[in-house]
């Protein structure tokens, strides 16, 4: 089904500036925590292909892409040169590696679906781990950065909820037989403006009802006393 919504060179294309830019990710988040040449390399494979692997993984498509195709492996080295010897300069490009990794948001959380209906899946199954090839890679970055994930802490803006938005249309449109290149390409647009209308409005997600922040509780107590 994939390869009837683009051709193999598009997909492939695609998929290497995806991996790219999450690769650029987790390399800055490395250097902001002083890793050496080593720890950035790692946190960018594992930030460009984590949700992938896993992905594959679990669908039983081994050996997984990662591991088949040596530019997926490639891609992530670059970017840990790049970001090596430039992440200043990098660094001031963030706004664009933003938006960058908004489509890589968008195009994997379809991918990702569609893939997985491919090998079996049902379609909540699917659309789980399509959200899971998007943000996995970012989980796995944070866990091994030693912080929390940043898609479970309140003061982050929205970044699963585009992605489920994404894989939630695919679904959609499999189960009413409507899923073409245009469908496809509507759902991974909807996912990647859904994140940048987040980042430019800093929408965030609800906590729980009524409840009254760490900090306040705090403060109450030391006046208490």
């Amino acid at each position: 089904m994939l390869h009837e919504l683009f051709t193999p060179s598009v997909q492939h294309a695609l998929d290497l500036v995806g991996i790219f830019v999450f690769a650029i990710s987790g390399a800055l988040l490395a250097v902001r925590k002083n890793f050496d040449v080593f720890g950035i390399a790692v946190l960018a494979e594992v930030t460009a292909l984590g949700g992938g692997l896993f992905r594959d993984l679990i669908i039983g498509a081994v050996p997984p892409a990662a591991f088949t195709d040596l530019g997926y492996f490639l891609m992530p080295l670059v970017a840990t040169v790049l970001v090596f010897f430039l992440h200043p300069q990098v660094e001031r490009t963030q706004t664009a590696v933003n938006v960058f990794d908004a489509a890589g948001l968008g195009l994997f959380c379809v991918a990702g679906t569609v893939k997985a209906y491919e090998y079996g899946l049902g379609l909540t199954s699917s659309a789980a781990l399509g959200l899971a090839t998007a943000v996995g890679g970012g989980v796995l970055r944070d866990v091994l950065a030693n912080e929390v994930p940043s898609l479970l802490r309140w003061d982050r803006d929205l970044y699963a909820v585009p992605a489920i938005v994404g894989a939630t249309m695919v679904v959609l449109c499999i189960r009413f037989e409507v899923l073409n290149d245009v469908t496809s390409g509507l759902a991974a647009l909807t996912a990647f403006v859904l994140r940048l209308l987040a980042m430019r409005f800093h929408w965030r997600a609800p906590r729980a009802w009524n409840r009254r922040s760490s900090a306040t509780e705090e403060t109450e107590k030391a006046t208490a006393w």
